[in-house]
């Protein structure tokens, strides 16, 4: 492995364990978005009960739970340092953004201006669930998207314990 220049590369430059902030913070950010998302579906359902709702509500809610769901995997997975928690959280971005746009298109159809409005004035029961949905699923795409939270989670430290030994003028000799 050569730079290049076609030197070998210094000391400090092989093995160079990648920043781990963004795949650490995404985690963090989706444990706690996935909290946040799965209280307004409990809520409701404690409250009311299942039977007892329209179909619609049924639909946002699982859309809640679910994109909740997708992200505690991600979080936890992605603490495990593997691509899949990465994956995880793209999906579970993904999910939570379009739980919190479909719940003004399926629930109150015309008025998506000004549910996002209210949501924002918190007006409506529980709106700190939508506001979290609207920033916090925008915010761990980019996060989980980035190459450096990708980086992070392909990095196999030790992998090849003697290349370092080797890139510093280390020679070991079979004597």
């Amino acid at each position: 492995m050569t730079n290049p220049y076609g030197h070998p590369p210094g000391p400090g430059a092989v093995g160079r364990r990648p920043s781990g902030v963004t795949a650490i913070l995404g985690g963090l950010i989706a444990l706690v978005l996935a909290g946040v998302l799965g209280y307004l579906p409990v809520k409701v359902f404690i409250d009311y009960g299942i039977d007892d709702l329209p179909r619609n509500t049924k639909i946002v809610l699982g859309l809640y739970l679910g994109a909740g769901a997708l992200l505690l995997a991600g979080a936890l997975v992605t603490f495990f340092r593997t691509v899949t928690g990465a994956v995880l959280l793209l999906l579970g971005a993904l999910a939570t953004i379009g739980a919190v746009v479909t719940e003004p298109l399926l629930l109150y159809p015309g008025y998506f201006t000004q549910f996002f409005a209210a949501v924002f004035q918190f007006a409506p029961d529980q709106a700190f669930v939508r506001v979290a949905a609207t920033v916090g699923g925008p915010v761990l795409l980019v996060l989980a998207s980035l190459p450096r939270t990708f980086r992070y989670l392909r990095h196999r430290p030790n992998e090849y314990p003697n290349a370092t030994r080797r890139a510093a003028g280390f020679h070991e000799t079979g004597s």
